[in-house]
């Protein structure tokens, strides 16, 4: 068996090869490289494809996050909740805002932010009277979180909800696709995410217009017309040639992510029967989209060694936990301090997953981890 990687994006792109290179091409041709037609298309169809009024093409993940900040009003001395289980640039995002970022911990089973924290923090912040100003509800691993219980606690003490949806394209909740269950839902096309793009690329998805208006205007050096500025702004533009990119990529991203839902479940299936493996806990309310197949074991760096052994690559999403990292040393937390992600830290591992692992390569895989395990 040859090695196995963690994402397989070169089968992905030699596949499509064609497509995107006349994509590429025309681009090219035409020279219009900066917001050209091909940027605006992409933002309707992303629209289309998210249910919501509008997209705002922007240059990454965590420049999305960090503008949707900004069009909610978060600034100087605002505090903002999310949890540490995520990538950073969830609170980069924050602190280049002027915020600070608030942790509470994730509920065991779904490893997403747990309603019942949120709401006694919320709770304990507003008894002392702090800036407390929104919510970064983080879709996790493909998986939404309960928005509905997220949502009635934020309309209850008056709260914005941005949603990162950097690993959650098409990831359903109730029916609904995320995007639009808060004042802005923010997307990464970072080339390894389930809509990936051929370097960093980000949007923003809202069915507020004038959130849509501040944030195209942020993203654009706060213009109005070519050489009207109403603020200062950023350049965050979307670039066009990735925005071409990702219009052909998106045609392909529902029969993606049903084969990475039918990879999951062969996984699942599989592994279940496996006492000392914990698989994913998929709630009932939702699709979960897979961007990674993350599986829960207690002797984690020793399993992962003998994976790569094997050829298998793994990663391990996230270690440390963000409230942890030396970056955040000045925010004052310690170990123990949330512990259920402090736990999960040190046994979560995530096995390939893609839309193109084979049944030969799953079996592989699995019949490496039962052979370790027996």
């Amino acid at each position: 068996m040859r090695k196995i990687p963690l994402i397989n994006l070169t089968s992905q792109y030699t596949k499509i090869k064609t497509e995107i290179q006349a994509a590429i091409n025309n681009v090219l041709e035409s020279a219009n490289f900066i917001l050209g037609s091909e940027v605006a298309s992409f933002e309707r169809e992303f629209a289309d494809f998210c249910d919501v009024k509008y997209c705002c093409g922007v240059s990454s993940g965590t420049d999305a996050l960090f503008l949707a900040l900004k069009a909610i009003g978060v600034g100087q001395g605002n505090l903002v909740i999310t949890v540490p289980n995520t990538f950073i640039a969830t609170t980069e995002a924050i602190t280049r805002a002027g915020g600070k970022p608030v942790f509470v911990d994730v509920n065991p089973k779904t490893y997403l932010i747990d309603p019942e924290q949120l709401e006694a923090k919320v709770k304990e912040l507003r008894a002392k009277g702090d800036l407390l100003k929104a919510v970064i509800a983080v879709h996790l691993y493909g998986q939404p979180c309960d928005m509905n219980a997220i949502n009635t606690i934020a309309g209850k003490y008056e709260l914005k909800v941005i949603e990162d949806a950097a690993q959650a394209h098409g990831a359903e909740y109730e029916g609904r696709k995320v995007g639009g269950f808060g004042a802005a839902a923010c997307f990464s096309f970072y080339p390894g995410k389930n809509l990936g793009a051929c370097g960093d690329a980000g949007a923003v998805t809202t069915n507020d217009p004038e959130a849509a208006r501040v944030i195209a205007r942020l993203a654009n050096h706060g213009r109005d017309g070519k050489y009207i500025h109403l603020v200062e702004g950023y350049n965050c533009r979307l670039d066009t040639l990735q925005a071409a990119v990702l219009r052909v990529k998106l045609r392909y991203l529902e029969e993606w992510t049903e084969k990475r839902i039918e990879n999951a479940k062969y996984y699942s299936e599989r592994l279940v029967k496996q006492p000392s493996i914990s698989i994913p806990s998929v709630s009932e309310k939702v699709r979960h989209v897979f961007h990674l197949y993350v599986i829960r074991v207690k002797n984690r760096n020793e399993l992962r060694n003998h994976l790569r052994k094997a050829g298998i690559s793994t990663g391990i999403h996230y270690f440390p936990p963000l409230h942890l990292q030396p970056a955040y040393r000045y925010l004052g937390y310690k170990s123990g301090d949330l512990p259920v992600t402090e736990g999960l830290s040190h046994e979560i591992l995530s096995l390939p997953m893609d839309a193109e692992l084979t049944r030969t390569q799953m079996n592989y895989i699995c019949n490496v981890l039962e052979a370790y395990i027996h």
